[in-house]
């Protein structure tokens, strides 16, 4: 009777089977050089960000000081809080404040569900031509600039304007739209929709491609109209992306851009025109109040923070997921 002897012991390394062998950091060294290329083309917009948003957060600290541009941060005398209680006692603060807020309130309303509605007449369009098409017009205002817009917005509606020539030749009473500030708040929302609703459909677009094609044949098997598949199958396979996007606008509530507002503030004066942003430019650069400039920033950063938070924890109790879970 012959003993058999016992097959040899196979080395965890030998099998590929150990996660902390040498091999693994070959492959990463050989997928990064593999990637080289892709690595370069993102360093310009890394190192962007990291100049001018990271590192432009350690500007904050001037809120906190009675900052003199020629001694510079490290020299400027330390002042609390006390930036902040004179931001907080100023009348044109909480009025700008209030005019930002009533404008993004307009815009929820007005112009975040115009992508959406004209991202789903896009994709109700049969032909791909004619798809193509619509969208390649409707995408181009998102690239003239605001000088532009403005601009042409004030050839025809402004005092001297088609609309008002137009009106005078058919004897008519003129208005001047441009120039009134009653209207300057609906103006301003027009100029959004015009000018960025054809960019925003291409996220709700690319929502839209993912939806599954049998549940609309599913629901009109069993005699949905347009308007059930609608409600039943489209808004519900796309809200996790209109929340998410809702949640993002949010957090923007008092941020609406600079140069819409600083070209058509002097038109319609101050106590119409006046946003936050226009606000911290004109305090700091023009009047050259840094401090109070920089906690004017850094408070509607911290809105914007809380708002996200608050969104996002609303969005998790309805059952959403959010921005983060």
């Amino acid at each position: 009777m012959t003993a058999t002897a016992a097959p040899p012991e196979r080395h965890p390394a030998a099998s590929g089977g150990d996660e902390t062998s040498p091999r693994k950091p070959k492959r990463r060294k050989g997928r990064f050089r593999r990637d080289l290329v892709l690595v370069a083309l993102m360093v310009p917009g890394v190192a962007y960000f990291l100049v001018f948003h990271y590192g432009a957060l350690f500007g904050n600290a001037i809120a906190f000081q009675d900052y003199v541009p020629f001694i510079g941060v490290w020299h400027s005398p330390w002042a609390g809080f006390a930036n902040f209680v004179t931001l907080f006692g100023d009348a044109d603060f909480w009025h700008a404040t209030w005019n930002t807020v009533s404008i993004s309130v307009l815009q929820l309303v007005f112009y975040f569900p115009a992508p959406l509605a004209l991202a789903l007449l896009l994709h109700s369009l049969v032909g791909d031509k004619v798809r193509k098409f619509v969208q390649s017009v409707v995408y181009l205002p998102h690239f003239i600039s605001w000088v532009i817009v403005v601009a042409l917005f004030q050839q025809v509606l402004g005092d001297v304007g088609v609309l008002n020539g137009v009106l005078g030749d058919a004897g008519l009473h003129t208005v001047d739209i441009i120039g009134n500030p009653d209207a300057y708040k609906p103006l301003v929302i027009a100029q959004v929709v015009w000018k960025e609703t054809g960019w925003g459909t291409i996220i709700f677009l690319a929502a839209l491609a993912n939806v599954d094609e049998q549940l609309y044949e599913a629901a009109s098997i069993d005699g949905a109209g347009w308007w059930r598949r609608l409600w039943h199958v489209t808004l519900p396979a796309i809200r996790p992306v209109i929340v998410l996007l809702l949640i993002l606008r949010l957090g923007d509530i008092l941020t609406l851009g600079f140069e819409q507002f600083f070209l058509q503030r002097d038109t319609v004066g101050p106590d119409a025109g006046e946003v936050l942003d226009t606000f911290i430019y004109i305090t700091g650069i023009k009047d050259g109040h840094f401090s109070i400039a920089t906690a004017a920033g850094l408070f509607k950063g911290l809105v914007g923070l809380v708002m996200i938070f608050t969104a996002n924890k609303i969005a998790h109790r309805l059952g959403e997921q959010g921005v983060y879970k």
